[in-house]
């Protein structure tokens, strides 16, 4: 997985290439671990991310609790397989996907 983050001021993109799994998701959580603080608008961008694990949702369950309580979270451009993974685990209910 390749993750390409942009901030802007409180503002910070995560675009994620590849699968979001079991190997890749530790990286993925060191990575918002370090950049998280101070931002107010977090957002995934799915556009290269062809598959999620329960590691991967894991992690963005963390990020949404974080979030909620700091500023807002978006995940945009969302594969039909990623979404159907979100519908089949309630996470489309959680989360605020466009």
């Amino acid at each position: 997985m390749t993750i390409n983050k942009m901030q802007q001021g409180t503002q910070l993109t995560f675009a994620l290439t590849g699968r979001l799994d079991t190997n890749t998701a530790p990286q993925l959580e060191t990575e918002l671990k370090r950049s998280i603080d101070g931002v107010t608008d977090l957002t995934f961008d799915f556009a290269g991310l062809e598959y999620i694990s329960s590691a991967g949702l894991r992690i963005l369950l963390a990020a949404q609790k974080t979030m909620n309580r700091q500023g807002s979270m978006t995940i945009r451009n969302v594969n039909e397989t990623v979404s159907e993974v979100f519908d089949i685990t309630g996470f489309s209910e959680i989360l605020t996907i466009e």
